[in-house]
Order: C-alpha cells, then sequence, then structure tokens
C-alpha cells in the first residue's frame, strides 16, 4: 500500500509539473520570422505589437526579416520550424494568399502547413509619386499612361508582391499599359520612387508614410472608400481617377503547423491585448493600419476566401510571375 501510495504520489507531481510547464510559456525569447524587407509595412506594424506583446508576456519578441523569392524563403522557414510557440511569422497576404496563385509548385501549403494565430491589421494602400512627375492625382497618371503607352515604370516588392497586384489591378481598370520593374522588397521599391528612380507605385502606407510627411515623395491617392483622417486632403484613387478602385493588405500571424492550441490561444489572447492598447492602436492608426484582431477560426476563413479572390483576380487579369 505505501507503495502503491508513493506511485499515486508520484504521478500526481509528475501531472502538476507538466501543467506549470504548460502555463509557463513562454520561458524564453520568442522568434517572429517576417518574410519581407524591414520597414515593410507589415514590418512597422509588427515591431509596434510585439513590443506591446513582450512586455506583457515578459519575453523578448526578436524580429527577423528573411525577404526574397516573394516571401517564399522566410515563410518555409516558419513551416518547417519546431511547432513549439517559439518561432512564429508576421506574415502579409501575398505570402499567404497571392504567390501560392501564382506558383504551380510551392515549398509549403498555406493551408496545412501553418496554424493561423490572428489577423492583426489591415495596411491601408496609397499611389505614390516622384516629386518631380508633376502627377497629383491618380487621374494625372492615366493621362501620362494613355499618351505614352508602357512608357511609365512602376515600381513593385517583387513578382507578385501586393504592390504589383495592385498596380496590375489598376491598369487593367484605367485600360493603361505601365512597365514592372520589381525589387526585392517594397522599402527599396518605395525609396527608388523617392530619389527619382522610379517615376510610380503603389505602396502600404506604414512603409511610406514618413517619406509623405517628410515631403520625399507625394501620395497621390489612397485606396480607401474614403478619404483618411491622416491624409485628409489627399482624395481617394475611386474619387480622383477609376471609380471603384480599392485596395488593401494584411499583417497576419501564424505559427508552425501542429503547435499545441494552448500556445496558440495564448498568442492570439496576447495579440488582441497589445492591439487593444490605446497606445498601440494610435501608433498603427497613425500609420495607416486599420487594427482588426480576430480568432484564429476567424483568419483561417479569411485566408480560405482570400485564396479564392486572387486566384479569380489571377486569372482574369493573366498575372504571372516574369
Amino acid at each position: 500500500m505505501r507503495l502503491f501510495g508513493s506511485l499515486v504520489a508520484a504521478l500526481a507531481l509528475l501531472a502538476g509539473s507538466g501543467a506549470v510547464a504548460q502555463t509557463a510559456y513562454p520561458e524564453r525569447p520568442i522568434k517572429m520570422i517576417v518574410p519581407l524587407a524591414a520597414a515593410s509595412a507589415v514590418d512597422v506594424a509588427a515591431r509596434i505589437v510585439t513590443q506591446k506583446m513582450a512586455e506583457n508576456m515578459g519575453q523578448q519578441i526578436v524580429i527577423i526579416n528573411q525577404a526574397g523569392a516573394s516571401g517564399l524563403i522566410g515563410a518555409e522557414q516558419v513551416a518547417r520550424a519546431a511547432p513549439d510557440g517559439y518561432t512564429i511569422g508576421g506574415f502579409n497576404d501575398s505570402v499567404m494568399t497571392m504567390v501560392p496563385n501564382l506558383h504551380a509548385k510551392m515549398p509549403w501549403d498555406i493551408l496545412k502547413d501553418f496554424e493561423p494565430v490572428s489577423l492583426v491589421a489591415t495596411v491601408e494602400w496609397g499611389l505614390i509619386a516622384g516629386n518631380d512627375t508633376g502627377y497629383r492625382t491618380a487621374a494625372d497618371l492615366i493621362a501620362a499612361a494613355k499618351a505614352a503607352p508602357g512608357k511609365i515604370n512602376y515600381s513593385s516588392g517583387g513578382p507578385g508582391s501586393p504592390q504589383h497586384l495592385a498596380m496590375a489591378m489598376f491598369a487593367s481598370g484605367a485600360g493603361i499599359s505601365l512597365t514592372h520593374v520589381p525589387y526585392k522588397g517594397a522599402t527599396q521599391a518605395a525609396t527608388d520612387v523617392a530619389s527619382g528612380q522610379i517615376p510610380v507605385g503603389f505602396q502600404g502606407l506604414g512603409t511610406v508614410a514618413a517619406l509623405v510627411r517628410g515631403g520625399q515623395l507625394r501620395l497621390i491617392g489612397v485606396t480607401t472608400e474614403k478619404r483618411l483622417p491622416q491624409f485628409p486632403d489627399v482624395p481617394t484613387v475611386s474619387e480622383s481617377g477609376l471609380p471603384g478602385f480599392l485596395f488593401n493588405s494584411w499583417f497576419a500571424m501564424l505559427a508552425p503547423a501542429g503547435t499545441q492550441k494552448d500556445i496558440i490561444a495564448r498568442l492570439n489572447a496576447e495579440t488582441l491585448k497589445a492591439v487593444g492598447d490605446p497606445e498601440v492602436r494610435h501608433k498603427l492608426e497613425d500609420l495607416g493600419f486599420s487594427v482588426r484582431g480576430t480568432s484564429p477560426e476567424e483568419l483561417g476563413a479569411l485566408t480560405h476566401q482570400q485564396l479564392a479572390k486572387y486566384a479569380r483576380v489571377i486569372k482574369e487579369m493573366g498575372i504571372a510571375i516574369e
């Protein structure tokens, strides 16, 4: 009986230790891989949100930028990481739903190799132009492109990037021809517009807000339904050149497939807590983000919808990786 009692006590101790181990997460720093360039819109938002999450969780969250191959490389690092909650991803919807529709063979499956955590925010977008172009509205660009078909270049963060698809959709809707100049990331694509190397491009406002406010480039249209309070003098693309044109993108958080449900729930709860902080919300909104914060299930459903949407758009527009 004494032996039986000792066994029961040992088992109870082990069970208790397991419960403590589960509730102790995180016990060490967390790594967030952003498969995009530093200072891109998602990178900017990720740094704001994870700083507050780290403060609340008592552990550092280290951002690692792994740009290149339209996000395929960085996303694969997340997909192949141990599903222990210590490697997570900060993705945009290009990586999640555009690029998979542009490649016949993918090194990972967005629906099978990842666990959704939350759609953290949507990134509002704008049409930007160099100060020396003379363009002040979307209508100016459309008129110039019709006068010189194929002669005006635009920059993007790479083939299949949101910048690429946004401009392809804009050009198709406006009936104009522009020449695509892909870069290895959104940041360089934006700075080359500011330097005058490239005349125009679409960009997430989180990437270019500081350049616009600093007078280094001109924001000639926003892709929202209504004008943004952050830039009240900037017309929407819809009102100033292409009626009905709307575009935004995502900052979503994911984890490797197989990550424990309690860890996903903790990450989700901490994300919602962070974006609910008034200071965090103000910082994001000031840069042109719209704060969301969803359940894992909602992000999963949105991913299915967005995959189908861009499959249709890419086919209809004839967009292909160059």
